[in-house]
């Protein structure tokens, strides 16, 4: 992969507005994530997105610095301006994409269009993620920090929180969010989303369990376990279980009156 080109390429599809082109950058099984919306995007879906963003906002895209890339990663970050439009600000953001393959099979986007201070902050910090051997946590850290990952998961239960992001969990655990993620990769063996996930899910399933009367609806239990979507919550169910929330409470209601 030409890295140069494969990002200018990506840069031009933004900047023409073109859904299907940007989402082309991504592998066919590949995934873009909205890390500040918690939304994680299928590349049909993400194509689905764009154009509806694309015909509500009109912005120009510029990217800032050099891109890091290694092997496996390419990171950068950009600036996005509005066009003909006094009303909305400038905003800055980084992107952070995994590459498979010679393929990028996931893409994370970082922005904050109301802290660009902040979002500066969690560029810097992931794009030294991509060169851990100079800035890595050492054993008794990481076994600190992973005692304390797991104490927030399980006493706190912070996962319930529906907008948690990585740059929000590493405020909690005071730490960098490149720490965190070496973390969650070395710690847990686990990206933050899986991670994150994984507790939600385990949780749905006491819910679905107890067949609670206040949450019938499945709906109800994917917003009480911190998912924003009933689509997110289905396809991470799936994904945990091999089930769907509606196969998994019929087969355990089964079994408990059978019981």
């Amino acid at each position: 992969m030409q890295t140069v080109e494969f990002v200018r390429s990506y840069f031009d599809a933004w900047n023409h507005s073109d859904a299907r082109g940007v989402a082309e950058h991504l592998a066919i099984n590949g995934t873009y994530i909205d890390v500040p919306q918690d939304e994680q995007l299928s590349k049909e879906d993400l194509v689905t997105n764009l154009v509806d963003f694309f015909a509500r906002e009109h912005h120009r895209y510029q990217l800032l610095g050099e891109i890091l890339a290694s092997k496996n990663s390419i990171a950068f970050q950009y600036k996005s301006s509005p066009i003909e439009s006094a009303s909305k600000s400038t905003w800055f953001g980084a992107e952070f994409m995994t590459i498979k393959d010679d393929g990028v099979v996931k893409i994370l986007d970082y922005y904050d269009p109301a802290n660009t201070a902040k979002l500066a902050t969690v560029a810097t910090n992931r794009k030294s993620g991509l060169k851990y051997a100079k800035s890595g946590l050492n054993s008794i850290q990481m076994e600190r920090y992973t005692k304390q990952l797991t104490e927030l998961m399980v006493t706190d239960k912070v996962y319930l929180e529906p907008g948690l992001t990585m740059p929000r969990l590493a405020e909690l655990l005071n730490c960098s969010v490149n720490h965190l993620s070496q973390v969650l990769n070395s710690g847990f063996g686990m990206s933050f989303f899986d991670f994150l996930n994984a507790y939600r899910i385990e949780e749905a399933k006491i819910l679905l369990c107890k067949g609670c009367i206040t949450l019938k609806a499945i709906l109800d239990v994917s917003f009480a376990v911190g998912f924003n979507s009933n689509s997110a919550f289905y396809a991470a169910f799936k994904k945990n279980t091999g089930q769907t929330p509606n196969q998994f409470r019929r087969v355990n209601i089964s079994e408990s009156v059978q019981g």
